[in-house]
């Protein structure tokens, strides 16, 4: 009885333990408001993942915080500052572009440009190692193994 016991406490998830958040809204706008902001602002814990997925302590506390200020009717704009004034650019999935930003915007096209270039180049400089220097003997060879071939189809 007690191995039954312990094997079907084994095959249960403990996702039960899991805390749930259950937030009462005054209609379904501000609802989603909220998901939409707690799926945009990153888990300082995590690094991650959003505040949506994550269940470390301080996500819960900032959900908890969003939760508050949509309440309160504060715009997206205000929420965002709000956290970024708290805890720093990083907390946005989408920073916005400035000087201290725009590597990271505009790095992913400058890796792809110089992967481009690369490739070309290797492309480029296989093509005229190999070149086109062929003898008529290889010529005449190739020409014989071809007019064999036709004739064993023909055949």
């Amino acid at each position: 009885m007690k191995r039954l016991m312990l094997l079907l406490l084994l095959l249960f998830p403990l996702a039960g333990l899991a805390a749930v958040d259950a937030y009462q809204f005054d209609d379904a706008q501000k609802e989603a408001r909220f998901k939409q902001l707690i799926d945009e602002l990153r888990c300082l814990v995590c690094q991650n993942q959003n505040l949506a997925d994550s269940n470390a302590e301080l996500a819960v506390d900032l959900r908890r915080k969003t939760y508050e200020m949509v309440s309160k009717d504060k715009s997206e704009k205000e929420i965002a500052a709000y956290m970024v004034d708290r805890y720093g650019e990083f907390v946005l999935y989408r920073p916005p572009l400035n000087s201290n930003t725009l590597l990271l915007w505009t790095g992913p096209f400058i890796i792809l440009l110089i992967g481009v270039s690369l490739l070309i180049r290797t492309i480029r400089r296989r093509r005229a190692e190999q070149g086109i220097n062929v003898d008529d003997a290889t010529l005449k060879a190739a020409s014989s193994l071809l007019d064999s071939d036709r004739d064993k189809r023909d055949a």
